[in-house]
């Protein structure tokens, strides 16, 4: 049962990072779509290319991660995109989520802490067999061989 744990991971973080990218790549579920997003990360002084790049780790990898196709590097595209979040926007709010929504009180890191958990124990691991990566087979590094 232990070799589905990636499975559990690559389904939820595929997921969340799929809506997340669709909203900011295609403009789905509320999203300012592509331009949209990358004249908003323009006003908080991102560049156009890092932009384009956050769109497409959230958009590509998130589909990566859940299909388990290039999980590693799908992963690493993630963990970047949220070690980024964490020491750019979120860490001069705290730990915590503002889950009571106080008003001129920012999100936290805990949140993305744990994605950037997730993307790094994919990264770790690889997408598991129930993946296209084991459809593809090849060369595997076991980091658990002796």
């Amino acid at each position: 049962m232990a070799r589905l744990g990636p499975l559990v991971i690559r389904l939820a973080l595929g997921v969340i990072f799929f809506a997340h990218g669709a909203q900011k790549m295609l403009g789905w579920w509320g999203g300012a779509g592509f331009s949209g997003t990358v004249a908003a990360f323009g006003k908080q002084g991102m560049p156009a290319p890092m932009a384009t790049l956050v769109i497409a780790a959230e958009f590509f990898g998130g589909m990566g991660v859940f299909f388990g196709c290039l999980t590693r590097l799908a992963a690493f595209g993630i963990a970047a995109v949220m070690t980024g979040a964490i020491f750019l926007v979120h860490i001069h709010n705290g730990f915590f989520m503002n889950w009571f929504n106080v008003p001129g009180k920012g999100q936290g890191f805990e949140c993305n802490l744990g994605y950037l958990a997730m993307a790094v124990s994919l990264m770790l691991t690889g997408a598991g067999p129930l993946s296209i990566d084991a459809l593809w087979g090849g060369k595997r590094i076991d980091l658990d061989a002796g």
